[in-house]
Order: C-alpha cells, then structure tokens, then sequence
C-alpha cells in the first residue's frame, strides 16, 4: 500500500490524504476542507479506479479563473503517489 497526504495549494481544501494499493488502485480518499458534498462525491467516484485512469480524466480540471481544482490538485497527489517506492 502507498499513502500520501497531499498538502494542496490554490483550492479551499487544504489536504488530501489518498491510499492506493500496490495494483495502483485508489482504496481511499479523504479531503479536508473544501466543499464537502462534491469532494465526498468525487471521492466515491474515484475509489476502485486505477490511478492513471483518474489522472487522464481529471487532470487540469479549473475552477473558475483559478489555475487548479480540487480533482485537479487530486491528479497532483496520485503522481506523486505514483513516484512512492
């Protein structure tokens, strides 16, 4: 298992704290801050999903005028969740 908490940056979440299985298969994913009803739904969508599927879907994802998003800033931690030995 590889476990990340993921200290975001330009979104109103702060962290993302993500689990995946050594198959690169999302088992959990928790957000803190944000919006709570999308990021709990996002959430649920994600988990069971390999971790490059959720990449190519969500990536670059914005919010408005600002530069990232909360499914964009996720795309950030699975990378660098992938990079874990």
């Amino acid at each position: 298992m590889k476990h990340i908490q993921y200290q975001t940056q330009g979104t109103c979440s702060q962290l993302i704290d993500v689990t995946v299985d050594e198959n690169e298969v999302i088992q959990q994913v928790f957000f803190v801050g944000g919006c709570n009803g999308n990021l709990q739904g996002i959430s649920k969508l994600v988990v069971g999903q390999k971790v490059d599927d959720v990449i190519q879907r969500l990536n670059g994802i914005r919010c408005g005028v600002k530069s990232t998003f909360c499914p964009d800033q996720l795309c950030r931690a699975l990378e660098q969740i992938k990079q874990q030995n």
